[in-house]
């Protein structure tokens, strides 16, 4: 394994977000300064690992000039910081390809969501970070442009699907980087590159997901926050969170702020600690080590640390039904025009939700119940469940991953917890990691 490549980008570019805004905010540096630096850096490492393979220069440069100083107060202000939005959610007038041949030339007439919050909150928009098609897949590529690879290593790749986000994170191309999560999407590119990624609740954050065009009840798929910190990651889910009378699951922000409750968060937590989830989930000796390492550490600052885990009968059937019925629900009045140049794998997936019956689903929303209230009692007595992100460390994209001997084949059998949380409906906690697994064109 080659050795850690040396930071080479400029001094602000390594700062951490809520520090950048905290300079916007005294006006020590202009956003228009910001945004040369962070074109900059993309054009001094996009070549090397293509996370932000589409620039809205023009567009970012005029925004810079309308940003307003009286929002400066306001929860989640983000004064004129430039940021990433993922290649699944539309941006006026950017070029929005959600990674499949039939949309590569596709230009929106509106933003979702997210962006015109994210905007509304100071955040400027510089480009459009790489995703796997339709966002299905651990692996972030597509043929419209190419492989993501890892900043780390670039033999390598970030994972997915949020693989663009993370990796522009890891580099310094921006300081805060939008994406989404279902099975892990957040979650793993950030574990793979370093950074941070948060699947937050359901609703927490408003957007559309999959091509913008979700069913607003179907809640697996959620928007999230990327950064290089976890009270960066907290600025920016307070810059996207909030009620949307067009999102029928949206709710309020709440009052006290996510970046002033990491700010003066209780460094005492009790910690259910579930090294492999009671044989779930295969994972590498030298993954258990950090993490049995990491926990020791904590327990010495004062956490209570036991080893136990909660019962996940029936987890992976009730995930792929549900997974399933989103699939078929959000794909069905996609053009043929469109659906035609799938990938197969994708393909795969959408008719196997196709195929589900009424039984399927009853007895999934059954059982997704029965996991969330076992999740809530298992809960009473912890504040953090922590778990490995993903089962193996990263491998080379052409090379099938392995962990402990078995062959890995799908996500749900390396990271199980991942599908969990989104199952269970329950917001767990997990200790990030920089052990993380390389799922080769799995679906999430």
């Amino acid at each position: 394994m080659p050795s850690q490549p040396s930071y080479s980008g400029p001094d602000i570019c390594a700062l951490q977000a809520h520090e950048v805004v905290a300079l916007l905010k005294a006006k020590d540096i202009s956003p228009a300064e910001l945004l040369n630096a962070s074109f900059a850096r993309i054009d001094a490492t996009e070549a090397q690992i293509n996370a932000t393979p589409t620039l809205c220069q023009e567009r970012a440069y005029e925004a810079a000039k309308s940003i307003p100083h009286l929002n400066a107060s306001q929860t989640g202000w983000l004064a004129g910081l430039p940021l990433g939005i993922k290649d699944l959610d539309r941006v006026k007038g950017v070029r929005t390809t959600y990674g499949t041949k039939a949309l590569a030339d596709h230009v929106p007439e509106f933003s979702d969501h997210v962006v015109t919050r994210l905007e509304s909150r100071g955040g400027i928009v510089v480009g459009k970070t790489n995703t796997p098609e339709m966002g299905a897949g651990g692996n972030t590529f597509n043929e419209v442009f190419g492989h993501t690879r890892n900043p780390w290593n670039t033999n390598l790749n970030p994972a997915g699907s949020s693989g663009g986000a993370a990796a522009a994170l890891a580099t310094g191309q921006t300081w805060l980087s939008q994406g989404s999560d279902h099975g892990g999407s957040l979650r793993t590119p950030a574990a793979y590159c370093g950074v941070v990624g948060l699947r937050q609740t359901p609703g927490r954050v408003p957007g559309t997901m999959v091509a913008g065009a979700s069913a607003g009840h179907i809640t697996e798929g959620v928007l999230g926050p990327m950064a290089r910190s976890v009270r960066d990651c907290a600025l920016m889910l307070d810059a996207m969170a909030g009620f949307t009378p067009e999102v029928p699951l949206s709710f309020p922000a709440p009052e006290t702020p996510f970046e002033e409750a990491v700010i003066h968060a209780n460094g005492k937590p009790r910690i259910a600690f579930a090294p492999d989830l009671n044989g779930y989930c295969p994972v590498e000796p030298v993954i258990r080590d950090a993490l049995a390492a990491a926990m020791s550490a904590t327990e010495a600052g004062g956490a209570t640390v036991v080893e136990d885990c909660p019962d996940l009968t029936n987890l992976e059937v009730t995930y792929r039904r549900l997974r399933g019925f989103g699939q078929a629900t959000s794909l069905s009045r996609m053009s043929k025009t469109i659906t035609r140049h799938f990938k197969p794998t994708l393909r795969e997936n959408w008719e196997s939700g196709k195929s589900l019956t009424l039984a399927d689903m009853s007895e999934a929303n059954i059982e997704r119940t029965t996991l969330f209230l076992r999740m809530q009692s298992f809960l009473t007595n912890f504040d953090v469940l922590a778990c490995p992100v993903v089962g193996c460390m990263p491998r080379d994209h052409r090379i099938p991953g392995r962990a402990e001997g078995a062959d890995i084949e799908r996500a749900d059998q390396t990271a199980p917890i991942l599908l969990h949380i989104g199952t269970a409906r329950r917001v767990i906690q997990r200790l990030k990691q920089h052990a993380c697994l390389h799922r080769r064109h799995f679906e999430d």
